[in-house]
């Protein structure tokens, strides 16, 4: 897979496809370190921003350090997360032009929505990266 990282519109810094990718297929793995939740709310107590992945039960994250870090929250993603035997990948789910910005949405659950807005522009934004359930 052909991927690369660059300015983005929706936030900062964003992940980006060279080629097309067919709906159904795996993007990217997200990686890093496993904690527990415990330590990760530790380690994270003092910072805005985090790239943990909850797995299995949400009692232990994967802190993300690899290229899945860099793919934007949208409200109308073209990806979707799907854990398989304890990794979590990224898999397209519709066919994705080349050139265009990789997104799913984060459906944050653990916080307060007020301090997660969304900024990603599409037609039926929530304005927050928060689950709407």
């Amino acid at each position: 897979m052909a991927l690369v990282i660059r300015s983005s519109a929706i936030h900062a810094a964003g992940c980006y496809t060279t080629a097309p990718i067919p709906k159904g297929q795996p993007v990217v793995e997200y990686t890093g370190p496993r904690l527990h939740k415990d330590q990760a709310d530790i380690k994270y107590q003092d910072l805005p921003m985090t790239y943990l992945f909850g797995v299995g039960d949400g009692t232990t994250v994967v802190d993300g350090h690899g290229t899945a870090m860099f793919l934007n929250h949208s409200c109308d993603p073209n990806c979707e997360t799907e854990e398989t035997d304890g990794r979590v990948w990224i898999m397209a789910i519709r066919d994705i032009r080349a050139g265009e910005e990789l997104t799913y949405d984060y459906h944050l659950y653990d916080g307060d929505p007020a301090e997660a807005p969304c900024h990603c522009g599409a037609s039926n934004c929530r304005g927050s990266m928060f689950s709407a359930s």
